[in-house]
């Protein structure tokens, strides 16, 4: 008899993104001919910049003749794409991080699930709240997260707040935790952590000897130049720290799918022995037994915006979606809803207005205004009563939804 991983069935309901995509397509079914505007789900809606798709096709004629034909590739990444990202994201920012150090996947999603597998079982987790699901759930797969309790939350983790009352920034623990989760800028806050809050977490893993999980996917839509990019920015940060990173919102790659995970050669863990053992030996070997790379094509498109032409396009793409961000903030405002977010990240937290749910102000919003949203408690229980907006839509989409809101929920917002 086959048996299950009963772990699975400890999950909530539906994945969130399922779940909306099952009430949009019911919505649409029974009304035809409405025009649904998206800014739920945070996928990109603008081409892949021109430096990226002249290399991609190069890589292709590459592959089309048997010269330079490339079967497998290195499972850690190609050594010029790993160089480049030393480069242009460390070295010149005076950081110490060496290309051995980097290793390229399809997508720092799935880094991030994956990379609790290189740890105990028994390893206490720490996660914000709301957070990104694949934190927690790909916990709660590998059974580290004991049952799912009435409130919501899960009994054998350790959450972390954020709220609009300690601005959105958590706080450390004040029990022992042995890996911990930080997301900044944040998804789905759009919150960016300062760097005196990344001092007292680099300060409290350091002393429990702790490591931090450092999802910066986001890092290329700061916009205030006093914010960190890397945890590495933090004196202490490479013994404690592992860091994510992504061209998925960066240059557009969501359906090309490249990220990369950072674990520097000095960080280490303890067997049941109490040796320390490097964990970049550990992701190492993970990755040559479940994986085979990431594809030479798509790392070849990766690489091209590492040079001055294709940061200027990486930057002309950002800046597209940063003016959507600033267009839906003011939009809100100006229907009366408190928003957050939408200045260093691509996504703006608004708190839902007269109380209602989440859940019930996006049923508000696809009815009333055929705007799709994503509810804030799909992220967490402290998620509820929020709501977050995405800026990756079209400029057009973006305006219109926005005059949408001002139509049908100016005088809900206020009342």
């Amino acid at each position: 008899m086959a048996h299950i991983n009963d772990n699975y069935q400890k999950l909530p309901g539906n994945y969130l993104f399922s779940e909306i995509a099952k009430r949009v397509s019911k919505f649409q079914s029974e009304n035809p001919n409405a025009k649904i505007i998206r800014l739920g789900i945070g996928d990109v809606t603008q081409p892949l910049p021109k430096v990226c798709i002249d290399a991609m096709k190069s890589a292709v004629d590459e592959m089309g003749d048997q010269k330079t034909f490339r079967g497998y590739g290195p499972e850690q990444g190609y050594e010029f794409l790993r160089e480049k990202i030393a480069e242009y994201n460390y070295k010149c920012r005076g950081l110490n991080v060496d290309a051995e150090e980097i290793f390229i996947s399809d997508g720092s999603k799935c880094d991030c699930g994956n990379i609790q597998e290189i740890f105990s079982l028994d390893s206490k987790i720490a996660i914000a709240d709301p957070v990104y699901p694949v934190y927690l759930d790909s916990n709660v797969m590998a059974g580290r997260t004991g049952d799912l309790k009435s409130d919501g939350h899960f009994e054998d983790v350790v959450y972390l707040p954020c709220t609009a009352e300690n601005n959105f920034s958590p706080k450390v623990p004040d029990e022992h935790v042995d890996l911990i989760y930080l997301c900044s800028p944040n998804n789905p806050t759009g919150t960016t952590l300062s760097k005196e809050a990344l001092r007292r977490w680099i300060d409290y893993a350091k002393k429990n000897d702790t490591v931090i999980f450092y999802d910066a996917a986001y890092a290329a839509y700061i916009t205030e130049n006093n914010m960190p990019r890397s945890i590495y920015e933090i004196d202490g940060a490479r013994d404690c720290a592992i860091e994510f990173r992504s061209f998925s919102k960066t240059a557009g790659f969501t359906g090309t799918r490249c990220g990369y995970v950072v674990i520097p050669k000095n960080l280490t863990g303890v067997n049941k022995n109490g040796e320390r053992v490097p964990l970049k030996n550990l992701w190492l070997r993970r990755q040559t037994t479940k994986f085979n790379g990431t594809a030479y094509i798509v790392q070849r498109g990766a690489e091209a915006i590492y040079s001055d032409e294709g940061q200027a396009q990486i930057k002309n793409l950002v800046g597209y979606y940063m003016e959507n961000a600033k267009i839906i903030r003011e939009g809100l405002e100006k229907v009366g809803l408190t928003a957050y977010g939408g200045i260093n990240a691509p996504y703006i937290w608004l708190k839902t207005p007269n109380d209602l749910s989440s859940w019930e102000f996006f049923d508000l919003l696809l009815n009333k205004a055929n705007v799709v949203g994503t509810p804030g408690a799909g992220f967490g229980p402290c998620g509820e009563n929020y709501f977050r907006l995405t800026s990756f839509g079209d400029r057009d989409n973006t305006i219109e939804a926005m005059k949408r809101l001002d139509q049908s929920l100016g005088l809900k917002a206020e009342g």
